[in-house]
This record gives structure tokens, C-alpha cells and sequence, in this order.
């Protein structure tokens, strides 16, 4: 279980530790929690999502796809050899994802790749609160938009996943 924080506390670790405890937020990208580190003192933890959400929407083009990309596919092969990283792994649980019908997972699948044709990228969705047909609904809904139109969306929903996460992290 991850250390829950007060945020008083969180602003008075230094930095390595502050990338150690929040390095795993932003998906295998632990330069958003350093970024995220120099806009200390936060005065909650709204703030605090904030600032990581300041890193990863002014990050420079290429930062941004690479964390795009470090994010891995819902249902995907990751999944599947038990790969995921744990908060991943407890959110595509949570969404019922973990457990798809073997044609459920084809069609998971079949999105997948559609859309990794299409825009270069994975499919991002913050699926905290959201069941495996609503995540299905999204896709279909999403494939046929533009590039930039679905850049700009992964990188809010990447910021989404990490107001999740923060919150689960950090006391009230």
C-alpha cells in the first residue's frame, strides 16, 4: 500500500524523495514529479495537482508524446503478462477490464490498434469511475477525431489520471 502524505509534508521532503514518492504518478515518467517538485510550497493538494498539470501541458512536444506513449493499452498485452504498473493495474481493475470475455477483448483489441494506426499514439481515458462500456463508448467516439484534437485530449485525461492518483496519495 502507498504512503498516504499531508501536504505539509510532501513540501518539506526533498527532492529526491519527492521523485521517489511521486516519480510513479505521471506513468513511467518520473521527470513530472522533479518539474513538478520546484513549484513547492503547495497550499493543498489541489495546488499540487496543478503544478504536475502545469508540467505536463507546457512540457515540450516530444516530452509530451513520450509520457503519451509510456501509458500502456487498456486490456493490452502489458495487462495481460501482469506488466502493468500497480496504479494501472488498479485502475483497469476497478473498470472491470481485468476480466473481458474473450470477445470483449478482441473488440478491446481492434480499438487498440485502430487507433494506435491512426494517431501514432495509445488511447488514453482516465478509467477511474468508468465501466468497460463506457471506456468502449469513448473509443468509439473518439476514433474518428482529429490528431491534435486527440493529442490535447490524452494529455487531459493523462492530467485526469494523475488528480486520481495525487488525491489517493495525499491527506486531506
Amino acid at each position: 500500500m502507498i504512503e498516504r502524505r499531508s501536504i505539509e509534508t510532501v513540501n518539506q521532503i526533498d527532492q529526491a524523495t519527492f521523485v521517489e514518492s511521486f516519480g510513479d504518478i505521471a506513468e513511467h515518467s518520473p521527470w513530472v514529479a522533479a518539474k513538478a517538485c520546484i513549484f513547492r510550497p503547495y497550499k493543498d493538494v489541489d495546488d499540487m495537482i496543478a503544478a504536475f498539470g502545469k508540467v505536463v501541458l507546457t512540457a515540450e512536444k516530444s516530452l509530451q508524446l513520450d509520457l503519451i506513449c509510456a501509458h500502456p493499452d487498456l486490456a493490452g498485452k502489458a495487462a495481460i503478462a501482469g506488466e502493468l504498473a500497480q496504479d494501472s493495474a488498479s485502475e483497469q481493475a476497478q473498470a472491470g477490464i481485468d476480466n473481458l470475455s474473450k470477445e470483449e477483448f478482441a473488440t478491446f483489441n481492434d480499438f487498440n490498434n485502430r487507433y494506435k494506426d491512426r494517431f501514432g499514439f495509445p488511447f488514453i481515458l482516465a478509467v477511474k469511475g468508468a465501466t468497460k462500456d463506457q471506456i468502449l463508448a469513448s473509443f468509439a467516439e473518439r476514433i474518428d477525431n482529429e490528431h491534435d484534437t486527440e493529442f490535447s485530449r490524452a494529455l487531459n485525461e493523462i492530467c485526469r489520471i494523475i488528480r486520481f492518483r495525487l488525491e489517493a496519495r495525499i491527506k486531506s
